[in-house]
Parts: structure tokens; sequence; C-alpha cells
């Protein structure tokens, strides 16, 4: 039996279950996927959570805000994203070691190259482009896989919050960090070929907000991306439509880091198809 889920807090939202439901019925697994809620100082109730994937009684863990940081202490090792990113969102025993491993870095660079690939007309510019330049809004751990998946891809990063020193814990010196108002985004905007919100701002039930500052304008030629999947188009997604510009929202980067980690937990490579159609059933 094969007993997976995720902890975090608060969890009521999650729809990891219904990803990985999906996934274990596809490959004809006996299986579970549960929420297992943590507050986020109770460090004695997460240690012994993830001691249960020690001993075997769960095979994996998900792990999300505000926990990411904070499992590190209690693993054996990490792997190299991981230990680069100094984040954990899958947990996982490897000859009899806990492991930490991060799928949100690579699970948002795979759908990130799946919607340049939908747009060849995009694929083609971006090739031709010899130093292809991103803008992140937010600094928070999302923010963080963001940077580190383009980082790794070869993206020039500017990171624009509104609390600085939190972009600086995690920017390496080759990042530009920037204050997040329109003043200082505006006079950096002409130089974007991809805007990245890794904001909650937009997040269903306060679906009437955008990240995006009023009156202020798009470059022309940039590409959106909103890590926020639910809803399925936000106000940010409509606003970048409506000025011309391809964007989608995180169902993607959602069902793609969630494959990544399903693969390391039980070695079956899922069609992501699977996943997007129980996603696609679930609302919103």
């Amino acid at each position: 039996m094969i007993r997976l889920g995720l902890t975090g807090y608060p969890l009521e939202h999650s729809l990891s279950p219904i990803l990985h439901t999906a996934a274990l019925r596809a490959c004809d697994l006996q299986g579970v996927y549960s929420l297992y809620p943590v507050e986020p100082d109770d460090m004695k109730s997460l240690k012994a959570l993830l001691d249960q994937v020690r001993s075997g009684e769960l095979t994996g863990l998900n792990v999300t805000i505000p926990h990411k940081q904070n499992v590190i202490q209690f693993l054996d090792g990490l792997t190299p994203t991981a230990q680069s990113m100094g984040a954990v969102n899958t947990i996982y025993l490897k000859d009899e070691k806990l492991m930490g491993e991060n799928t949100d870095a690579p699970g948002f660079l795979a759908d990130l190259n799946s919607f340049l690939l939908e747009n060849i007309a995009l694929l083609e510019k971006m090739d031709g482009i010899r130093e292809k330049s991103a803008l992140i809004l937010g600094a928070g751990g999302s923010a963080r896989a963001v940077a580190y998946a383009l980082a790794e891809a070869g993206w020039t990063i500017t990171i624009a919050a509104r609390r600085i020193e939190q972009a600086h814990r995690f920017a390496n010196p080759q990042m530009q960090v920037t204050q997040y108002d329109s003043l200082h985004i505006a006079n950096l905007l002409p130089s974007f070929h991809l805007i990245v919100n890794a904001t909650p701002v937009g997040m269903f039930p306060k679906t009437d907000v955008s990240p995006w500052m009023d009156g202020l304008a798009f470059p022309k030629g940039a590409i959106v991306y909103d890590l926020i999947y639910n809803p399925r188009e936000t106000l940010f997604v409509q606003q970048a439509r409506a000025a011309g510009l391809p964007a989608r929202t995180g169902a993607g980067m959602l069902v793609e880091q969630a494959a990544l980690a399903f693969q390391l937990w039980t070695g079956q490579d899922i069609p992501r198809s699977i996943m997007f159609d129980a996603f696609n059933g679930t609302g919103h």
C-alpha cells in the first residue's frame, strides 16, 4: 500500500490529492494521498510526520508553505536542486536516508518550455535572443523556484520585491533586485522578455485583483506566466492577453511538479494528461 501526502498549513484548498489519486489509479497502484496540516511553529509534529517516512509508514510527502525550509533540519540529505534553492517540496526515502528534493523549479521550466513550443513564433523569437531577460514579481518560495530554474536555463533575472531583504536572501550576485512599485519597474520594463507572477495576488477567492500596477504598460513582445492556477484565468492573464501578449496560468507547473514527485515515489512516469484531466474536473 502506497501512502503519500502533503504537509503545510493551511491545506484546505490543495488539489494535490486529486492529482495524485488520479495518478495512482492510472498506474493501477493501491494507495492513498492524504493531507497532513501542521501549524507553522509546531516543529515537534513536523518531525514526527517525517519520521513516518523514515520508518516506511509513509511512502513520501509533498511539502508546501510554511515548511519548505523547516523540514530541512530533519532530513539526511538534499538533492543538488534542493540544496541550491534552500527549499524542499518533496520528501522520499533512498537507501534508508530521508531525502529532500524540489520539483517546483524543473516543473516550472518544463511548463515554460511547453508554452513556448505551443507558440512556434515565440520559440523562434526566444531562440534568436542572445540574452533572455525575465522579471519575477515577488520574493517568496515560488519566486525562489522560478529564479533558480531560469538561472539554470541561462536567463538574466530581475526580482521585484516589496521586502528587498527577502529577495537578497536567495538572489545570487548575477540577479538584479528592485523595489516592487510602478516607478522602479517602469524604468526597467522595455528590456524584459518574460514576466512571471510569483505572488498570491489574484488567487481564489480574491480574483478581482492583479499584481500588475495600474497605469503600467506591458513591454511589447514579452510573454506572461502567472503561477496561480485558481482561478483558471487570472485577472493578470486577462490584462496581458488584452495587451496582445501570450499568457498562461500555473496549471502546467502544478501538474509537472506533481508528476516529477510521483515518479520519485513510485518509479512511474505518469502521462501529464492524466493529471490535467483530474485538474480540469475540479471546478473554479
